[in-house]
């Protein structure tokens, strides 16, 4: 296969943060799935196409062939900052499946799943581990690490579990950290005329100097506020939220980020269009994904690929396709009870 040009769906796709990193590295997509309708107006306006609705609704027969499926399923169920219900979650938490029953139908050669760091340690790890066995089942060898968007050139620390899987043998490294002088830094995605509209009241201005952990911390930095209420100074962001309060990171102390700098925050390029109100372009890149690190990610998947085919042709003396594993699903080998009768904390 030329995996210079492959293809691959963008489910659960959000403002299409996964898509753009891999369409970086030659892919093209032939399906996407969003339910919320702003976001869908936000990707429709960049990448021409409306996202089909709800997942759970379309059979996987009728989503044309592809090569990868990628995912960045609901976090919420798993997040720290929500309830932590897992696959309690009747909205969100099961919505698994749903990626399950398209890999198993339809055989991808390779997938890419994000999720929040929380993912792992969630119930003891067993929810991690179960998802694991069900991939593992469908006959992928499967890859996981909690990677860092603030290694990967923007400022935004931002941890993400990152689960990757192959059909056969094909292996994988993820993405090493770049270069510190290759990073942008909070002052290269500040922009310097700013509307007043986004400058907060002089009594939230002071009380947050007020509260300030380090006083002296040199400008430009960004601060947000703990549980506890104290405010702490960084010269990068926190990982943005999509249902944060609107002071939830100031830059200085003195305004909010503008919709640009959001999108900056998140490694978006410059040309990409902003076509609704501010509240919801907070909510949209508090729910994305840093571009650049699933461009890295990216890269590094479609290398292990391009390996594999090389490495089959050197020892068949013919090009050849991945395999398309064959298996009968059996639900008990990869305890499919945990899921019926467990109710995640």
């Amino acid at each position: 296969m030329n995996w210079d040009s492959f293809r691959f769906i963008d489910l659960f796709a959000g403002i299409g943060g996964i898509r753009l990193g891999f369409e970086s590295v030659g892919g093209h997509c032939v399906f996407s799935s969003e339910f919320d309708e702003p976001a869908c107006a936000t990707y429709e306006a960049n990448f021409g196409e409306h996202p089909a609705g709800d997942i759970t609704k379309i059979d996987a027969e009728d989503i044309p062939d592809f090569d990868i499926l990628l995912g960045g399923f609901p976090c919420q169920a798993f997040s720290i900052i929500g309830k932590k219900e897992g696959f309690a979650n009747e909205t969100c938490g099961t919505l698994f499946f749903d990626i399950e029953r398209i890999l198993k139908e339809k055989k991808p050669s390779a997938f890419m799943l994000e999720n929040v760091r929380n993912l792992v340690a969630h119930d003891g790890g067993n929810t991690f581990k179960t998802i694991k066995e069900h991939l593992e089942a469908l006959g992928y060898n499967v890859y996981a690490k909690v990677l860092n968007a603030l290694d990967y050139g923007v400022p935004q620390k931002r941890e993400r579990i990152i689960i990757v899987g192959f059909l056969n043998d094909v292996k994988f490294q993820f993405p090493l950290p770049v270069e510190a002088e290759k990073r942008k830094s909070l002052a290269d995605i500040l922009e310097t005329k700013v509307d007043k509209k986004y400058y907060v009241k002089d009594s939230i201005r002071i009380s947050r100097l007020l509260r300030l952990k380090d006083k002296n911390y040199p400008k430009p930095y960004i601060s947000h506020e703990n549980m506890a209420g104290t405010v702490t100074p960084h010269p990068y962001s926190s990982a943005l939220r999509a249902g944060a309060s609107a002071n939830y990171i100031l830059i200085n102390d003195e305004r909010r980020p503008t919709e640009r700098e959001l999108l900056r925050l998140q490694g978006f390029p410059e040309t990409y269009k902003i076509v609704v109100p501010y509240g919801q372009i907070k909510k949209q890149t508090g729910n994305s994904v840093a571009v650049p690190m699933i461009c890295a990610v990216a890269k590094e998947m479609i290398k292990s690929l391009k390996d594999y085919d090389e490495m089959e042709m050197k020892q068949h003396g013919t090009e050849t396709k991945i395999t398309r594993f064959k298996t009968t699903y059996n639900a008990n080998l990869v305890s499919a009870k945990y899921f019926s009768e467990r109710t995640c904390e």
